[in-house]
């Protein structure tokens, strides 16, 4: 049995992203392993990030910029009549990686998987309404990843925008099933674009 410092730093590192208990453990035993000094250095770029970085009002995706929107969303090139709405910000990079994708995207940071978060996705979705509104959307790509609850999420979406009355297209299934966007190549994903529906 750990002592109840190591416990609860395992507990905290278990909750991040694709960490289990067991990397949880070895980030946690990792950690204590490090100087003192490297610790105070590792909090410190976390405040500083936390302190600098910024969700942009339009998209959610995270920058440092002075601007009120992203590099993205403030890019007057981009096609404002194509959304792309995403699950996470790294598969927003990993379309952005093919520059392929003309258009402005959007991030849901969760899919539907429990109550909390359908009511997380709600307040998400009056977010792109009025996004919708403002920038004329006329073509929405739901760009999920291809899992189950991408597939709730999807049917959630498009009942929440068919008032709209817009094209509400999917990424082409050359995504193998069960394939997450960011681990996707980008000969994959460009073909994926071209080939929604």
């Amino acid at each position: 049995m750990y002592s109840q410092s190591i416990q609860d730093l395992i507990e905290v590192l278990a909750k991040f992203p694709n960490v289990g208990p067991k990397a949880a453990q070895r980030i946690t035993f990792y950690l204590l392993s490090l100087p003192k000094t490297e610790i105070k250095e590792i909090l410190t770029i976390i405040a500083k990030a936390k302190n600098k970085v910024k969700a942009c009002p339009a998209c959610f995706k995270r920058f440092e910029e002075e601007n009120q929107l992203c590099e993205i969303c403030s890019n007057q090139t981009r096609n404002k009549a194509l959304l792309c709405i995403v699950e996470k910000e790294s598969d927003l990079e990993k379309i952005e990686e093919t520059h392929h994708f003309k258009g402005l995207y959007f991030i849901l940071e969760h899919l539907f998987t429990s109550i909390e978060k359908k009511q997380f996705l709600e307040k998400r979705i009056e977010v792109l309404n009025e996004i919708i509104k403002k920038n004329g959307v006329k073509e929405i790509i739901i760009g999920l990843n291809h899992l189950p609850e991408s597939k709730t999420t999807a049917l959630f979406l498009e009942r929440k925008l068919k008032p709209f009355n817009l094209k509400i297209t999917h990424l082409a299934i050359g995504l193998a099933i069960g394939t997450e966007l960011e681990y996707a190549d980008p000969e994959t994903l460009e073909l994926a674009l071209d080939n929604r529906r």
